[in-house]
């Protein structure tokens, strides 16, 4: 799997950049990341991993840990 980084304008709209972005051909999925606040997206895993705890999900649970390992 290979990553493109995009440099926005504080002014741009990632909602934007990220459907279009989306239709190009090759487009599997598209994540926002703000690199100046990380915390927001640890805090959203940590969100996500509760929610899988509380619902039993331990399969998705387990397959979101070995794929945080093997990116790595």
């Amino acid at each position: 799997m290979k990553y493109l980084k995009i440099n926005m304008e504080e002014n741009a709209d990632p909602e934007v950049l990220k459907n279009i972005v989306l239709h190009l051909k090759g487009v599997v999925s598209v994540e926002i990341i703000d690199d100046e606040n990380p915390e927001s997206e640890l805090k959203k895993a940590f969100a996500k991993t509760k929610e899988q705890l509380k619902k039993g999900d331990y399969e998705n649970l387990v397959n979101d840990i070995f794929d945080i390992i093997i990116k790595k």
